[in-house]
This record gives structure tokens, C-alpha cells and sequence, in this order.
């Protein structure tokens, strides 16, 4: 048929017509033909231009309405479906210029203020888009994906209760609407906790089984739960149905790791490893750090982290000022004051801060807690602040309004972390300290706290903040940690009655299957030994018993001791002989455990910073001796420890000397150290000088050129 032939009017009923059929092709020729006479007909370019939008063709479908509207600009519809297109273009703010205008000419238009709404949310007007889901829910009530939007944006109002009735709402009309049950289980995760929210994604997933974003969610849960298995099976999946989703193969290698599951341990580290040096969002960096021995791929990591989630506010809190207090305020912000490692380390600096120089502030991100930790860190500081119900701004104004000089985060990347506080820059010096072992990589981050062993010269390009060496060691100690009287016996822990033993108390995910290698032929030369390890879960005792037997080492060598109050753990450390410490990843924490409790470490010196902890606390511990050269040597000098009595005692004598002087546990002179450097990064400030990197020296705890008091 030549369509050109047919009278303009017939060409248009029968453009229609097709195009109500769906058949787009021949609405297309015969619109085409209707301009072609008329070039200026308002029906043929809008339709043409819906016609564009049915196709992805976003942008034509925006210029013929365009040009549609300036013909009759009174069509409330032209309006309409020129704002989706433009929706579809992610161009909201022109978008909701057009839906206004559709509504400016019909005011009860229910899908317009639907889709008005939509772009309120995505210009981060949640309280806007409430407003205009409302009206367009008055006339479409029965729009699941309404009520389901409208739960979005109350979320986003953090009125979490009102969220989940519209959430409610949406999953009434639509039982299998497996968004609102996913959005329904991200609100529960806050408000009634993790297991409410886990029944959410698993009926989201029943409706859905690929569905991305609940793979996700459940699988962090589950780990969260110390459901590991669980959470690797989830991740699993997840990076099978979507493998470039945001984070998820470094949250599988990190799951498989939870169980000591190696048996795609190469591929999962490989994979990980490429994707951060391709500079995509693959890894969290705390988790990474099990994954890779290189402090330039580390710092790539939290790079890419801080600018996908935390970028730098372009409305800073702090802009300048400089405060005249008299003393030195420092707020220190942790998700960890409770009984957590963090706690433990730091508790005895804050109980000795000079209250004649420094003004201290605990600010807590984490719930309050009532136990003696909790108790002891809160009388510790001036001041303490639950800041857990805030959000990141407004705690960051709290600190603004506190005037706060220097502002130590010590929980960094690690798990429950508010590293969007320090994104609004709420004081003029900001600090990274002993909770996160490595760099933050963010430009608001203007230190962090480090020695020469952890960090050394060499690495200095590898640090996004400026680097202040500590004298002796970076990571603080508390002097005070309780040690129970009596120790179990070795039948009470389940150890052979003789034997050497070996032990690794650290985080199993720390396990690397080229370590255990190396631990296995260990016990197989040793006779009669045993490896003792933290008993973590079910899976990954089943794991590790299993790489044993594959190793041709029988499994009950390997013992695995329960969770135990801390002074109970501390005091079961005199059972065992030789603590085998892991890499990438050393023992931080738990290296100070052993050396307080006198049980010497072997360690061996890793690339980045995670790997060196254990390196510098020996140093600290005086005993340098314990550092291996390399993992060759790590394996003989373990297998001398084992086998010469007399090398073994004589440096268990030497830590029992020092543990009353060495630096490792001279709490009082960390104390000083860590007062110097506030005082030198205040100076510096107080004189408009840029953060830069310095020393601090030992002893008198007095930086080489600016050390000295701070104000009085």
C-alpha cells in the first residue's frame, strides 16, 4: 500500500490503529506519511515520539514531543510522556518540569504526580516525593509500585515505621511484588533486626531467585549472623547471576574464606585482585586485605570505596576557623566501645589522657552497651555521645557545634563504620587510627597513625593521608588486661596430655591455604604435635579437618578451642607453645594477646600494613628474633622452636622480663607518643600549615621539631 497516496486524515486513523495493535513498524510509516503532508501535525510527532520511547529511542522520542508541544502545548498527555523520556534519559530535573506542566492543565493527572514523584526521589526531595506519591495514590490506590516508591522515600526520611505500612500496602495488592519484600527487609534490618529482615529476602529470592540486590543483602545478614556457610552459598549465587554487581566478588572470597572453603580459593583471589587494579567497585577494603599483599592495590581499594559511597561533602562543616580552647578537644569516634578488640587496646590511653591539655569525647556509633568495658570507656572520656540514631550529617553538625580540634576514627573501614561523619569535614583535623590497618583513601582524612615498621618510607606513595610514625609501635596497649588465675588443663582444653603445640588464635578468614600447607608439613615433621586453633563455625572445623586428612595429617591434630571470657582466653595461652601467625594478614590484636599472656609469636613480615603488624609488637616485645626473613625461614626457624627446648625457653624467660618495661605494654609512654602527635597536627593547624608527614620521639614523647605542650 503507498501510504503517501492516502489522504492525511486516513493516514492518521490508520497510524492509530496500528499503533493500538501494537504494531509499531506500520504506525510508524503511516505517521511518517501524515508529516510528510503535514509537517506540523501535533498527533503525528507526539504519537511518532511515544512510538520512539516504546523503543528506547529516549532521546528522539524527547524531540519529536518536543516539537509536538510547540505546536499545541495545551496536551496534558505530550507533557506526560515527555517526562518519561526524560525520566528514562536521567535528566529529573527536566523531567519535573514536565510533569508540572501536565499537572499546571490537569490537576488530577494521578500518573503524572506518580512519576512526579519518582523524580523528587531521585533529586533527593524524599519528603517532596511523599507529597506527590500521596496525590497520586488518592486516585490510583491500587498501584503497588506507588505505595511500593512511597515506602522509598519515607525510608529516606528515616520514619521507618511509616515505610513499612506502604511497603505493607504494596505487597497486599501485589503478594508477589519482590522489590517491596527486599525494600520491606532493608527497613527490618534496622528497626526489628536481622532475622526479621533475612525472612524478607528470602521471599523476595522465592519470587525472584537472581534477584541481585537480595542476594546481597542476605548474604551480609548472614555473615553478620555467623551463618557463614550460608552467606557463601548467597554469594555464591550472587556473583553467578550478576558477576559485575557492586562489591559481590569480594564479598564472595571473603565468605568462602569465613569457611576456610578453598576450593576455588586461586580463582576468587585472582578475580578480586583484577578487578581493583581495573578500578571497579569489587572489594571492601577492610576484606581486601585478606585478599592482597599490596599496599598500592589496598590504597586503590579504599579509594574507589571513598569516592562510591563517601565522597567529600561540597558543603564542609568546618571552612576554616581556628578555635581557641584551653585545651585541646579530641573526639574519638568507634563503633567498638564495648568488649572488642578496639576497646581493649585503647581503654587504658583514654584513662590516662592529660586532662590538663586534652578535653576528650567518646562519641559511640553503635548502641550503647552496659558491660565493664562499655562502663570503663565511657568514664574514661569528658564527655560520651550515643550518636546512634543520627544520621552521619547530623552527627557531623553535634561535632561542628562541639568545636572539636581533631576528630580520631577509630573504626575506619571496619564493620559498622560512619565514615560519612568525616565526609562533611566536621573539624579542621581529621585522623585515622588503630581500628582500620591501612589507608582510608579519602581526601578528608588528614593522618593517619602509623611507626616505620607498618608503614615504612618506601610505602609513604601508598598513603592518601599524611604519615605520623610513632617511636616504638603504632597500636596501643592496656596495661591493666586481666589475666584469670588458673589455667585450664590441657585435658579441659582438649589437648593431648604431651606434645608440642602449636597455635594460631587468630580470625580463621586469616587462613590462607599456602600457610597451611606449611603448617601441616610443621606437624608432620614435629611428633606427637598439635595445632591449636579459635573455633569459628561448624563449616570451617569441617573445612580445615578436612584440608588436614588431605595433607596427609590426621584431623584430630588439629584442636579447636571455644569462645571463652577474655581473661579466661588470655590464661589458656600458657598451654600452648608457639603461637604461627598468619599472611597476608597478621595477628594485631591477638599478637598483643599472646605476648601479654607469654607466649612468644613467629611471624613473618607481610608487603602491607595488615601484614605487619606482628613485626612491629615483637620489636616492641624485644624480640626481634621471632621475625622471619622470608616464609622459608619462618618454616626452619618454627621447626628449631619446636625441636630446641632450650631456644624456645630462653625467649619465653626474655618476654616474662620485658613484659613489665618493653614499650609493647608501657601504656602511659604510648600515651605520650599519641599526645605529642595530637600537639604537633594542633600546631600545625594553629600556624596554617598543611597536614604533613613527621615522627614523633621516643620516650619524652616530644616530636624533632615541634614537639611541646599544647594550649594551657
Amino acid at each position: 500500500m503507498d501510504e503517501a497516496a492516502l489522504p492525511p486524515q486516513e493516514s492518521l486513523r490508520r497510524a492509530i490503529a496500528a499503533h493500538q495493535a501494537g504494531r509499531l513498524g506500520e504506525a510508524d510509516r503511516f505517521y511518517r506519511a501524515v508529516l510528510a503532508a503535514k509537517p506540523d501535525q501535533f498527533d503525528a510527532l507526539h504519537l511518532l515520539g511515544v512510538i520512539a520511547s516504546q523503543r528506547g529511542q529516549y532521546a528522539e522520542a524527547d524531540r519529536l514531543i518536543g516539537q509536538a508541544l510547540a505546536v499545541n502545548p495545551n496536551v496534558p498527555g505530550a507533557h506526560y510522556n515527555r517526562g518519561n523520556a526524560l525520566q528514562e534519559l536521567k535528566q529529573p530535573q527536566n523531567a519535573l518540569a514536565s510533569y508540572d506542566k501536565a499537572l499546571a492543565l490537569k490537576p488530577d493527572y494521578a500518573e503524572a504526580w506518580y512519576n512526579r514523584g519518582n523524580c523528587l526521589a531521585a533529586l533527593g526531595r524524599p519528603a517532596d516525593a511523599v507529597a506527590s506519591f500521596d496525590r497520586a495514590l488518592a486516585g490510583l490506590s491500587a498501584l503497588a509500585e506507588g505505595w511500593n516508591n512511597r515506602g522509598n522515600a519515607l525510608k529516606a526520611l528515616e520514619r521507618p515505621q511509616d515505610a513499612l505500612a506502604s511497603y505493607d500496602r504494596a505487597i497486599a495488592i501485589r503478594p508477589d511484588y519482590a522489590e517491596a519484600h527486599y525494600n520491606r527487609g532493608t527497613v527490618l534490618e534496622g528497626l526489628a533486626g536481622l532475622e526479621q529482615a533475612l525472612a524478607c529476602y528470602d521471599r523476595a529470592l522465592a519470587i525472584r531467585p537472581d534477584f541481585a540486590d537480595a542476594l546481597n543483602n542476605r548474604g551480609s545478614a548472614l555473615l553478620v549472623l555467623k551463618r557463614q556457610a550460608e552467606a557463601a552459598a548467597c554469594f555464591t549465587r550472587l556473583v553467578e547471576v550478576a558477576p559485575d554487581y557492586d562489591y559481590a566478588v569480594g564479598k564472595w572470597h571473603h565468605a568462602l574464606l569465613h569457611c576456610n572453603d578453598w576450593t576455588r580459593h586461586a580463582e576468587a583471589t585472582a578475580r578480586v585482585a583484577a578487578a581493583v587494579a581495573q578500578g571497579r567497585r569489587a572489594a571492601l577494603p577492610f576484606s581486601f586485605m585478606a585478599a592482597s599483599d599490596s599496599p598500592a592495590a589496598q590504597l586503590e581499594c579504599a579509594r574507589i570505596l571513598a569516592a562510591d559511597k563517601y565522597p567529600a561533602s561540597p558543603t564542609p562543616l568546618w571552612t576554616g576557623q581556628r578555635y581557641d580552647h584551653d585545651r585541646i578537644r579530641i573526639a574519638y569516634l568507634s563503633a567498638d566501645f564495648r568488649d572488642h578488640p578496639v576497646a581493649i587496646l585503647i581503654v587504658g590511653v583514654l584513662e590516662r589522657h592529660d586532662r590538663a591539655r586534652f578535653e576528650t569525647i567518646g562519641i559511640s556509633l553503635a548502641p550503647e552497651e552496659q558491660g565493664a568495658m562499655g562502663r570503663r570507656i565511657k568514664a574514661a572520656c569528658d564527655r560520651f555521645v550515643d550518636v546512634t540514631r543520627m544520621a552521619d550529617r547530623e552527627v557531623a553538625v553535634v561535632l561542628r557545634a562541639m568545636e572539636v580540634d581533631i576528630a580520631i576514627d577509630l573504626t575506619g573501614y571496619t564493620h559498622g563504620n560512619r565514615t560519612g561523619i568525616l565526609a562533611h569535614r566536621p573539624a579542621p583535623i581529621q585522623v585515622n587510627y588503630l581500628g582500620f590497618p591501612g589507608t582510608m583513601g579519602a581526601g578528608y582524612i588528614d593522618y593517619i597513625v602509623a611507626d616505620r615498621h607498618v608503614a615504612p618510607a618506601e610505602h609513604r606513595p601508598c598513603y592518601a593521608e599524611s604519615v605520623v610514625h610513632l617511636p616504638d609501635m603504632y597500636q596501643a596497649n592496656d596495661a591493666k588486661r586481666a589475666i584469670a588465675a588458673a589455667a585450664p588443663s590441657r585435658a579441659d582444653a582438649g589437648l593431648p596430655d604431651k606434645g608440642f603445640v602449636f597455635c594460631c588464635f587468630n580470625r580463621n578468614y586469616k587462613i590462607m591455604p599456602g600457610m597451611f600447607d606449611r603448617w601441616m608439613r610443621l606437624l608432620a615433621r614435629v611428633d606427637g604435635s598439635v595445632l591449636w586453633l579459635l573455633e569459628a563455625n561448624d563449616t570451617a572445623t569441617a573445612n580445615l579437618r578436612r584440608e588436614a586428612e588431605r595433607r596427609g595429617v590426621a584431623p584430630q591434630r588439629l584442636v579447636f578451642a571455644a569462645r571463652v571470657r577474655p581473661d579466661e582466653h588470655l590464661a589458656r595461652h600458657r598451654l600452648a607453645d608457639l603461637f604461627l601467625d598468619t599472611l597476608p594478614y597478621n595477628a594485631h590484636t591477638t599478637a598483643s594477646d599472646a605476648l601479654w599472656a607469654g607466649l612468644p609469636i613467629l611471624t613473618c613480615m607481610g608487603g602491607a600494613f595488615p601484614g605487619r603488624v606482628a613485626a612491629s609488637l615483637l620489636r616492641a616485645a624485644g624480640l626481634p628474633e621471632l621475625i622471619a626473613s622470608g616464609l622459608d625461614d619462618y618454616d626452619a626457624l618454627a621447626f628449631r622452636l619446636a625441636t630446641e627446648p632450650g631456644l624456645l625457653a630462653g625467649l619465653r624467660a626474655r618476654l616474662a622480663r620485658n613484659r613489665a618495661t618493653c614499650a609493647l605494654f608501657d601504656t602511659d609512654r604510648m600515651r605520650r607518643h599519641l599526645e605529642s602527635a595530637y600537639t604537633t597536627m594542633w600546631r600545625r593547624h594553629q600556624a596554617g600549615a598543611e597536614p604533613a608527614d613527621f615522627a614523633v620521639d621516643a620516650i619524652a614523647g616530644k616530636t624533632g621539631s615541634e614537639g611541646g605542650s599544647g594550649p594551657s
